[in-house]
């Protein structure tokens, strides 16, 4: 389920600040239970800081290879991650389950009202992927299916849920982020 490009300016191990910033806010704005969810979790990189802030906290992706690192290095940080090894385009999640849902670094169209479908009442979905600008980049995805077309197309993938908020940025690397609320 991950699709990112291994680049050696960007260390695709360190969690996205933008990420981690919201993870804190939320953190002590979500009453219990508070689950998680990190889809396309690779190595883990943001399912750490959710259970570091608290989370009971799930990550899935379809590669074992990626799950079961990601555990033990939870594990050994005392901390515990759910892992589950799963194809979620043929999987599906339980309803209205998760308070918060992060996805980054993996696009896929099709899966926006599944993610809607699994957010509580009043979850938060965090959404940081690569939009086309990123070719320019010369390297990380490069096919249209991988990345998002700028102008606001994150935003109308997402069109159930409430924007937070929203921002295009081309730095380091070309992304679209989301933040939006299931009312």
């Amino acid at each position: 389920m991950h699709n990112s490009g291994a680049h050696p300016r960007i260390n695709s191990s360190a969690a996205s600040p933008w990420i981690e910033a919201w993870i804190a806010r939320l953190a002590g704005e979500t009453p219990p239970p508070r689950r998680a969810l990190d889809v396309a979790m690779g190595g883990g990189r943001h399912a750490l800081p959710l259970a570091r802030a608290g989370f009971s906290t799930f990550g899935v992706d379809r590669a074992f290879a990626a799950v079961q690192p990601a555990v033990a290095a939870a594990a050994a940080l005392g901390l515990r991650v759910h892992g589950w090894c799963a194809d979620l385009t043929t999987t599906a999640l339980p309803p209205a389950h998760f308070q918060l849902i992060v996805v980054t670094r993996y696009l896929d169209r099709n899966y926006f009202d599944a993610l809607a479908d699994v957010l509580s009442h009043g979850g938060v979905l965090l959404y940081e992927t690569f939009t086309e600008a990123q070719r320019a980049h010369g390297w990380g995805p490069t096919s249209p299916e991988h990345l998002l077309v700028p102008g606001g197309e994150l935003q109308r993938l997402a069109a159930r849920l409430t924007p937070l908020f929203y921002e295009e940025v081309d730095g380091t690397e070309a992304v679209a982020r989301l933040a939006a609320r299931k009312d």
